[in-house]
């Protein structure tokens, strides 16, 4: 009998899973005192520019609050053709949103630089 394949909400989970583990492996304290989070859709206090929906979100530390990412699983799953290409572009985000908040290259985080 062939395995079951994961349901789409545990796949993505172990997308986010996957990357945190890659991105720990080549920069270790990247991801320290970064909370990482999925919400279904955004759901934004503030508009957007442009024509395409976020694919996550980050907000820097605060008073009270460590670093945020959180990454929208709908939007990633949409503009995904495949579960691979999924797991490539959940990674990716996470990497965009870590080099934006940290100063850090997105190539000393484990991403690729020609990502677009």
């Amino acid at each position: 009998m062939p395995l079951a394949r994961p349901s789409r909400v545990a796949f993505f989970s172990d997308c986010v899973t996957s990357a945190m583990a890659d991105i720990a492996a080549v920069a270790p304290d990247a991801l320290r005192d970064v909370i990482i989070g999925v919400e279904e859709v955004p759901n934004l206090n503030v508009a957007w520019s442009g024509d395409r929906v976020p694919l996550s979100a980050a907000l820097e530390p605060g008073k009270g609050h460590k670093t945020q990412i959180v990454l929208f699983e709908r939007p990633l799953e949409h503009r995904s053709g495949s579960r691979s290409q999924l797991r490539d572009l959940v990674h990716q985000t996470i990497v965009e949103q870590l080099s934006a908040i940290t100063g850090r290259t997105m190539e000393e985080l484990g991403g690729e630089p020609d990502w677009d």
